[in-house]
């Protein structure tokens, strides 16, 4: 007997578009709404795809990237109310439309508070999606094209769900430290020196670990770049894989120009019966877990390390009654090599297990559809553990910079008892308690570098970052290099951690200089 409040998920949907032509039609919210009815039609219930999305009293959409970051701002417009877009696209009439805050553990966070409210019994169908559409904006914008995608579905504002701070401090954004692209390549260096290896090794290193992925997206149908490249061509510099951020070439960086969406559906047990979905379609959701680390990166105790990703490991593993040993498949978030590294260390996945480490071929290969990749990944382990009744699959999500972490264990083996799950505040207390460290904002005097990374032009090195610590006090604090072509030439060909540099204030910001 199954308790008959179980959350299951009943429905997965995925669409990738790489030659289809940019149009008022197909908007974010359309393309959304695509992957919805997906979903539904994957459900095989017996009152039908239609009857079921208007079933549909929880819908949460991931806030599309036009809609965070002035680099990706769409000059189509948007919809005033994205759920409630989808929402009329499905003829549904939802009590709840959530549209997320930036995050990239939001798909799986979504998955884990639906199912407890739906264990509840607060909430009877739950519908997660998004959507990204750069390549179809860089297109329409190079062929100087007019399309709009300006809608108002009705509903005023949607209720906003997730943590809306800014994933940097004041200190960090005052030396140009804001993005993904500067912070994991400082994570990635950190790595690096707590593994005892030299750049070039790591770089070797990095290519095999991505090299498994890239493998993966070959044989998935829906992937971006199924090149399958090898570990060499990752990790060789060329004129198809040149810097954006040293360590880290352009194939080692989320692939975000694509036009993909996807959706899942979660309901009970109960309701899943009630609408004639076949059992052999539920996956159920055994473990799960959400906590965020220190969140400011420069305050972290270490920085080649996830308090967060281990516990929530743990908590989810705990959950279901199981072990790492126990899981058959994994996707691990992949945006940077540094994101996948810590997680195997963290959740104890060795450098040579044979497992899977993503199922879709991750962020690079498969697409990087800004906060909804893990609908996508949650959606493709919905298919692998129904391929393989009874495996266990593990599903990892990170937020910001290895800052917000959310974890799920899915398989088509029905859970034992009432569906229940730790209070996720007691976690995060424990996370809050831990140590951190104090950042200096106004260092002067000699230091020693922790981590740093190297930004590029099209071309050429542009500047130079580093976390140190102060002799002095042993604060830590946040320096860029100064505006000297060698001192960047002499970052790229030195070793850099561990190396001492002097400190000071220069026009508002500190400047470091390599002893």
């Amino acid at each position: 007997m199954i308790d008959p409040r179980t959350p299951i998920l009943v429905g997965a949907g995925q669409l990738t578009d790489m030659a289809g032509p940019p149009s008022s039609e197909r908007s974010r919210v359309a393309f959304c709404a695509d992957a919805a009815k997906a979903a539904l039609a994957d459900t095989g219930a017996a009152i039908g795809a239609e009857a079921l999305g208007r079933k549909v009293d929880a819908l949460a959409v991931m806030e599309f990237f036009s809609d965070i970051s002035p680099r990706f701002a769409s000059p189509y417009g948007r919809s005033s109310n994205p759920p409630k877009s989808v929402a009329n696209r499905l003829s549904a009439s939802p009590r709840q439309l959530l549209y997320s805050h930036s995050g990239g553990n939001m798909p799986q966070y979504l998955v884990n508070r639906f199912a407890e409210e739906i264990s509840r019994g607060e909430t009877e169908l739950a519908l997660i999606c998004g959507a990204e559409l750069l390549r179809s904006t860089q297109n329409a914008r190079r062929a100087g094209m007019k399309i709009d995608w300006n809608e108002d579905p009705g509903g005023g504002e949607p209720t906003r769900v997730g943590d809306s701070r800014f994933g940097f401090s004041e200190e960090e954004a005052r030396h140009e430290l804001r993005a993904a692209i500067h912070f994991y390549p400082l994570l990635e260096n950190a790595i690096r020196g707590g593994l005892k290896r030299d750049v070039d090794s790591h770089l070797k290193a990095m290519g095999r670990l991505f090299e498994r992925l890239a493998a993966v997206a070959k044989d998935n149908p829906l992937a971006t770049r199924r090149e399958g490249y090898s570990a060499k061509a990752l990790s060789t510099i060329s004129s198809d894989n040149r810097w954006i951020c040293f360590p880290y070439p352009r194939l080692m960086n989320a692939n975000a120009i694509i036009d993909q969406a996807a959706a899942v559906l979660v309901t009970s047990v109960e309701k899943a019966r009630e609408w004639g979905i076949p059992q052999d379609r539920w996956v159920f959701l055994h473990g799960c877990a959400d906590g965020t680390d220190t969140w400011v990166v420069s305050e972290r105790d270490k920085l080649d390390a996830s308090p967060a990703i281990r516990g929530c490991a743990r908590i989810a593993l705990d959950m279901a009654g199981k072990k790492v040993a126990d899981v058959a498949a994994f996707d691990l978030y992949s945006c940077f090599p540094s994101a996948v590294e810590v997680a195997m260390q963290e959740i104890g996945i060795a450098e040579d297990d044979p497992r899977p480490i993503s199922v879709t071929g991750g962020l690079p290969f498969f697409g990087g559809p800004g906060n909804n990749y893990v609908t996508h990944s949650i959606a493709e382990m919905v298919n692998v553990v129904r391929r393989k009744p009874g495996s266990f699959g593990m599903v990892t999500a990170n937020g910001n910079y290895l800052t917000k972490h959310s974890a799920g264990l899915y398989s088509t083996e029905p859970t034992k008892g009432a569906w229940k799950r730790q209070d996720p505040k007691i976690f995060q207390a424990e996370l809050d308690a831990g140590p951190k460290r104090k950042v200096e904002t106004k260092p002067a005097g000699t230091g020693t570098i922790e981590t740093y990374c190297v930004t590029y032009g099209k071309d050429e090195p542009e500047r130079g970052y580093i976390l140190g610590r102060l002799d002095a006090s042993g604060d830590r604090f946040v320096a860029m290099s100064p505006a000297d072509p060698a001192v960047l030439a002499d970052m790229l060909t030195k070793e850099q951690l561990g190396r001492k540099v002097t400190v000071n204030e220069v026009a508002g910001r500190n400047v470091f200089q390599p002893q």
